[in-house]
């Protein structure tokens, strides 16, 4: 390069020699002249400029950025030397003087576009994304084909979570030559994070068959399988790193997620723990395992999950609201009705958890409440659940006020309900308890009768009908004293929530399709009472005998309204039921004998014999040793051959062996003695 007039002679000819050495590779010869040009009088800006350029050219940063900055202080103007420092802290790291520079150079020379290349570049090291995306797309309106800038500003655009721009410009690179495009891994995940969960599989399966060791494709490809419901190949993924990196504690909550979604609820209970361990200040490890729990019934655990994620967000109302009905599965109603009151409070029109409120305040007998929320309830939604625990209320209320020998608001109560549907027996046994003790005794035989006939199986109520009947012919007694309630009759209320966002369901009794009243009984005597029953059993035993279960059934039946505490008449009905092969309510009515008697043997063997049949060996063991504990030798020893076969069913070989040789001892059938010896014979060898 000819030299210009400022430089001297001597100047320009060591500078002609410095050029003639670098364009022959010679950069440290050419070094060493500009070195003596810079130091004679009169040594021009451009000796400066080129001795700078060579040292950043064999990386002698620190003199490099000494020179450039003498060549300012000659020529204070010049935007490509800023740009060549800007350069050179830039490759040191020194991000934010790089930017000084930069934004200096661009000062002087606006015109350059190219400048904001370096600016972006720099501003994305500092992870200044939102200016770096201005200064990419200020650079790509000049040079549109530049793919390295457009790259960086997707990556931008993903730091700052604008998944969608972040797609566009990966879309837009991927589009333009597919053959060279690498960044699948980066743009599968912003197509994931931008709720495009089908392409993202895509992407990411082919950045996996390019780099099988690229981890964050993995995970990626498992939420974007995960979100697409094909749980089994999410799952197969997680598998791959955690196997790779078993200490990645950042991925465990999603891989718990994907576990609780999977119902492998033990495995996602031990994934929440580890990520609660490493991340014990994140709310959603709490929510999330407690959750599980819920769903698994373990309320305890769930509970003490909730109650921590609590004390981390106490404005949480959903939080709030898995506390109370995690109480209320619990059956802590009064717990649940804090949190209910609290909610309320922040959600006056939550439906469902005024619903719940009303459920609990049931729970709790706090009748006269749960019935007044009850009925502000059923017109912002008639639901024949809620109208069924309205009147199962006011029916429990009524019963509370018989006690407190309120009868004329337990009438009103028993006589709403009715009106309004309610057509259990309960509610008729309650009107007949309460017009007994007002002395009413036509009303209350009327009731008395219309709750046997909806529930011929509630022994109770006609055991107070016959001790009501009987008593109209005994010297009169203070009418007042009545029977109380027992609690096991109490209207049903199932107080189970599953769900938040469900309306809790309430069952309520089961109704009978006889909801005919009676006609007004004439009173009969004790004499015809028992005549009566007589006949009936005699009926039923005939058609018993001739196979015709069904009639005799109704008979015994009517023989219990008129006595329901014969035991030997419901050892009948629970016969027929075995005939009948309906095992449930054999047992049910052998049950109900031994209630009635409970030293009644037959009843106690028979209830065995049932349990056998539903292979329920231990009920069955304790009811032949309850028959042989009332009479040892019960039916010449059978008891202990069917004690015994309970316990060689069960493995109990020795025991069995006992009550074996116990049944020879008091049975005295030859052929059945020997098929009892062979069996211990048998079973000695084993």
């Amino acid at each position: 390069m000819p030299a210009i007039a400022q430089m001297s002679p001597e100047a320009s000819a060591l500078y002609q020699e410095a050029c003639s050495a670098e364009h022959q590779q010679d950069l440290k010869g050419a070094i060493e002249k500009l070195e003596q040009a810079v130091k004679l009088p009169g040594a021009d800006v451009m000796i400066y400029t080129k001795l700078a350029g060579l040292y950043s050219e064999i990386d002698n940063s620190q003199k490099a950025l000494e020179t450039y900055k003498k060549v300012i202080e000659l020529k204070p103007d010049d935007a490509f030397v800023y740009i060549s420092i800007g350069s050179i802290y830039e490759n040191q790291g020194n991000y934010k003087e790089a930017l000084k520079s930069y934004e200096k150079a661009l000062d002087i020379y606006p015109e350059y576009k190219y400048n904001y290349f370096n600016i972006a570049n720099v501003q994305y090291q500092l992870k200044d994304y939102n200016n770096a995306i201005k200064s990419y797309n200020t650079f790509l309106e000049t040079y549109s084909q530049h793919s390295e800038s457009r790259e960086n500003l997707a990556a931008s655009y993903y730091a700052v979570k604008d998944y969608d721009d972040a797609a566009k410009q990966y879309k837009i690179l991927y589009e333009k030559n597919p053959e060279t495009f690498k960044s699948f891994s980066q743009y599968g995940l912003a197509l994931l994070n931008d709720n495009n969960p089908e392409k993202a599989v895509e992407m990411l399966e082919k950045a996996i068959s390019l780099d099988s060791e690229n981890n964050s494709a993995h995970l990626g490809l498992a939420q974007a399988y995960q979100d697409l419901g094909k749980n089994d190949l999410s799952y197969e993924q997680y598998q791959i790193v955690l196997a790779k990196v078993p200490n990645l504690n950042t991925v465990r909550l999603d891989y718990a997620n994907l576990l609780a979604d999977m119902n492998k609820n033990t495995e996602a209970i031990t994934q929440y723990n580890m990520y609660i361990k490493a991340f014990p200040n994140d709310i959603n490890g709490y929510k999330n395992i407690a959750n599980v729990y819920k769903t698994l019934s373990n309320y305890d655990k769930a509970l003490e999950n909730y109650l921590i994620a609590e004390t981390k967000d106490s404005a949480d109302i959903n939080i709030k609201k898995n506390i109370a009905l995690c109480y209320h599965n619990k059956k802590d109603y009064a717990n649940a009705l804090k949190y209910y009151d609290i909610i309320l409070t922040s959600q006056p029109d939550d439906y469902n958890m005024q619903v719940n409120k009303a459920l609990a305040l049931h729970a709790l007998k706090r009748y006269d409440e749960a019935i007044a929320m009850y009925e502000n309830l059923l017109p912002v939604k008639n639901d024949k659940t809620l109208k069924d625990n309205l009147n199962n209320a006011r029916v429990a209320r009524g019963h509370e006020l018989i006690e407190a020998k309120n009868y004329g608001s337990a009438i009103e109560n028993f006589k709403t309900a009715i009106k309004d549907g309610y057509t259990d027996g309960f509610v008729y046994y309650g009107l007949a308890k309460a017009y007994r003790a007002t002395g009413d005794n036509t009303k209350a035989a009327e009731n008395y009768e219309k709750a046997i006939s909806i529930d011929p199986d509630k022994t109770a109520y006609s055991a107070e009908y016959s001790e009501f009947i009987s008593s109209l012919y005994k010297p009169k007694v203070n009418v007042q004293q009545t029977q109380g309630t027992n609690k096991e009759d109490l209207p049903s209320i199932n107080l189970t929530i599953d769900d938040v966002d469900k309306t809790p369901a309430v069952n309520s009794n089961e109704i009978k399709t006889n909801t005919q009243a009676t006609e007004s009984p004439v009173t009969p005597t004790v004499s015809v009472v028992s005549k009566q029953n007589e006949e009936l059993i005699s009926e039923g035993d005939k058609n018993y005998k001739n196979n015709n279960y069904d009639a005799a059934v109704q008979n015994y039946q009517e023989a219990l309204q008129l006595v329901p505490n014969d035991a030997v008449t419901l050892l009948k009905l629970g016969n027929i039921y075995k005939l009948k092969e309906d095992n449930t309510k054999a047992v049910n009515y052998y049950q109900k004998s031994i209630i009635v008697n409970p030293d009644y043997t037959d009843g106690w063997f028979n209830l065995g014999l049932a349990y056998a049949n539903e292979n329920n060996l231990i009920e069955s063991q304790k009811s032949f040793e309850k028959v042989i504990s009332l009479d040892s030798n019960y039916n010449f020893g059978y008891a202990y051959y069917a004690l015994g076969l309970a316990l060689e069913q069960q493995g109990k070989t020795e025991d069995a062996i006992k009550n074996y040789k116990l049944f020879i001892k008091y049975n005295n059938d030859k052929n059945m003695i020997d098929t009892v010896e062979t069996k211990i014979k048998q079973l000695q060898k084993s």
